[in-house]
């Protein structure tokens, strides 16, 4: 019982710290069991639990606010996925299950046979952008494209992640993910998420 306790314990300390501070889950675990002083190998919360402590946070919270939050992301998403089209975008991440606040980012997973083709397109359309290396798709180490955005429903800049893998990669890129959502969603997906929640306001 105890060991059920830590683990709900972690995982509501963990919901604010990605919620408040949008870290990403495993460094808001590890932050966690800082800040409970508990050891750094004490096991964690499953994603289902950390999934499930994300939504109560919001809920108590940010119920006010976040739907609205919600919604400009997922229309700033949509403005670059049509913007990059050629790229075949899926929206991934917090915007696209529906957890992300104003301090979350926007993840884009792109694919092309030239590597490079993502950044001319950027430079051609004179936006700046700072490149990086991360473990993406299948556990591959891809291009990232770190953009900062303006989001026009909340008045400030957004980071924006493009993620540039290989035409390969796009198999199996929406198969399930552990707790059985599609992963990743198409621009038709995101916009019809926009739709349904204009209609349900």
């Amino acid at each position: 019982m105890h060991d059920d306790r830590t683990q709900r314990e972690i995982a509501a300390v963990a919901a604010a710290l990605i919620v408040d501070e949008g870290l990403p889950a495993r460094a808001a675990q590890a932050r966690a069991l800082q800040q409970l002083g508990l050891p750094a190998r004490t096991p964690l919360p499953d994603a289902a639990a950390q999934d499930a402590a994300v939504r109560e946070h919001l809920a108590i919270f940010h119920a006010d606010t976040q739907p609205r939050e919600l919604a400009a992301l997922r229309a700033t998403a949509l403005v670059w996925m049509q913007r990059l089209a050629a790229f075949e975008p899926l929206l991934g991440g917090a915007v696209w299950h529906g957890t992300a606040t104003r301090r979350s980012d926007i993840h884009l997973q792109l694919f092309s046979d030239d590597p490079k083709a993502v950044e001319i397109a950027l430079i051609n359309a004179g936006v700046a952008y700072d490149a990086a290396q991360a473990r993406g798709l299948h556990g591959r180490e891809v291009p990232v494209l770190h953009v900062s955005v303006r989001c026009e429903a909340l008045g400030e800049r957004v980071g924006l992640h493009l993620w540039v893998n290989d035409g390969a990669a796009r198999r199996g890129a929406r198969l399930p993910d552990e707790l059985g959502r599609t992963p990743r969603g198409t621009a038709d997906e995101v916009r019809a998420l926009l739709a349904a929640a204009e209609d349900a306001a």
